[in-house]
């Protein structure tokens, strides 16, 4: 049976919305993000944070949800130290996308069965990647990735083929004003960022 892992990745947020401290919005981002994966059926969850941030992981992780310290917030560290911990297949999933339906995370997982790398969007230009799965250990050809920067093209670059990278179901992250304007009252979850915004 396949060992699955995904890994939310607390990366740098650099927005808030007006009149919330930055660090509490951050929190409830990522706290929304490990609710989610601790109730995903098709893999384990865990966290991923730089020495800088690893308080906060603590704080948010579920009992004896494994956490990784990773030597900088970027999908190479965390796959390295999935593969370590003996898992067959990881995702790395941003931790500011805080109301991401768990089909969306079943949608990056599900090409693993032919293509060693997926990748999912945010559809926002410029707003980088929602999250990367792949294989472990991962191909060596497969460069590090900085989920705020990174784009399917940039991870097709190193590829001997770009077919070999599978671009799935995009989902936005919550970077800014107009991410904010998006958030939909109607679907479920989401509910430490719901509480932080005043319901």
């Amino acid at each position: 049976m396949t060992k699955r892992v995904v890994v939310a990745l607390l990366t740098p947020v650099s927005w808030s919305p007006p009149g919330i401290d930055l660090g509490k919005w951050r929190a409830a981002l990522a706290e929304d993000v490990v609710d989610l994966l601790a109730r995903l059926a098709q893999a384990e969850p865990a966290l991923a944070a730089t020495a800088a941030d690893l308080d906060l992981a603590r704080e948010i992780a579920w009992p004896g949800m494994p956490i990784y310290e990773v030597r900088t917030a970027t999908v190479l560290p965390v796959l390295e130290a999935a593969a370590k911990d003996g898992f067959d297949q990881a995702a790395v999933l941003a931790a500011d996308a805080a109301d991401v339906p768990g089909m969306i995370l079943g949608k990056l997982l599900r090409p693993l069965s032919s293509k060693p790398v997926a990748v999912a969007p945010t559809g926002q230009e410029g707003a980088g990647l929602l999250a990367v799965a792949t294989h472990l250990p991962a191909p060596q050809w497969l460069a590090d990735i900085d989920l705020d920067t990174g784009t399917p093209m940039t991870v097709r670059r190193t590829a001997p083929q770009p077919s070999l990278v599978e671009s799935t179901a995009e989902w936005r992250r919550l970077r800014g004003p107009y991410d904010l304007a998006t958030l939909d009252p109607a679907l479920e979850g989401w509910e430490n960022t719901r509480a932080i915004l005043g319901g």
